[in-house]
């Protein structure tokens, strides 16, 4: 299924933004609710097609602050949904570990503490971690660091006291991602064209790959799609083509 892709240059952080559940399922007659629970199958063949491909961290945007303002039937489907869909199969059998990304103080309190756990009972698998953004916007998560920032200032931290320190890395370092690279790939299904509020700071020089299919049809192949795209692109992070190319020759010399 893979052979076109070159297993040497698999991103090693995918970051997902799973849109289309409701279309998907409208366009089918069905409310909107089934399309998040076929969403959840989707989930599941592609976190164990990157477990498989190499992949080290697979962030999904499951549930922003945004969708706090949906309608509050539909709120408590996707919430309840967490519940049923956090099952240790899909961590153990792949040996993945869970986090969770986001306001967590929004969230119920039995899904607060389902989170929790799956997060403990998976803490020392290791072929990949996965990352779900819930309750969770990226404005809010820089705002927040820069809230504790200024806490630790008014605490009289040294390393916090002069303007000069505070920088990229310092940012990053409070940042709800902190234990994680930035995402190499972020792909939206769903056929819009934009990021919708989603790790603005982290994914600064990201692939960026939009499809028009829905999430629940996002099978191992279109994730192959968008993996092939990002191989086909060369990423200079600022520097010129010529000097990227001279870089990655001067690398290959050394092996």
């Amino acid at each position: 299924m893979n052979n076109e892709l070159d297993m040497n240059r698999i991103p090693q952080h995918i970051a997902i933004i799973m849109d289309g559940n409701g279309r998907w399922a409208m366009e089918r007659g069905k409310e909107r609710t089934v399309g998040h629970q076929a969403g959840v199958e989707a989930v599941r063949k592609i976190t164990s097609e990157c477990v498989r491909l190499g992949v080290k961290y697979l962030t999904l945007y499951t549930f922003s602050t945004e969708n706090w303002n949906r309608p509050a039937d539909e709120v408590s489907a996707l919430m309840g949904l967490v519940l049923t869909s956090l099952e240790d199969e899909i961590f153990q059998k792949n040996n993945v570990r869970f986090r969770v990304i986001g306001d967590m103080r929004r969230l119920p309190e039995n899904v607060y503490r389902k989170l929790r756990e799956t997060e403990e009972h998976t803490a020392n698998n290791t072929a990949m971690t996965m990352v779900v953004a819930l309750s969770y916007s990226s404005r809010w998560e820089i705002v927040n660091a820069m809230q504790e920032i200024m806490q630790r200032r008014d605490m009289g931290e040294s390393s916090y006291m002069d303007w000069k320190y505070i920088d990229e890395q310092m940012i990053s370092k409070h940042l709800q991602t902190r234990f994680m690279p930035d995402p190499d790939l972020l792909i939206r299904t769903g056929g819009e064209l934009r990021i919708s509020n989603y790790l603005l700071w982290q994914i600064a020089y990201s692939e960026l790959y939009f499809c028009d299919t829905y999430w629940p049809d996002f099978d191992e192949a279109e994730l192959h799609k968008a993996i092939a795209s990002f191989q086909s692109r060369q990423r200079r992070f600022g520097k010129t083509e010529a000097q990227v190319e001279s870089e990655a020759a001067s690398q290959n010399d050394k092996r």
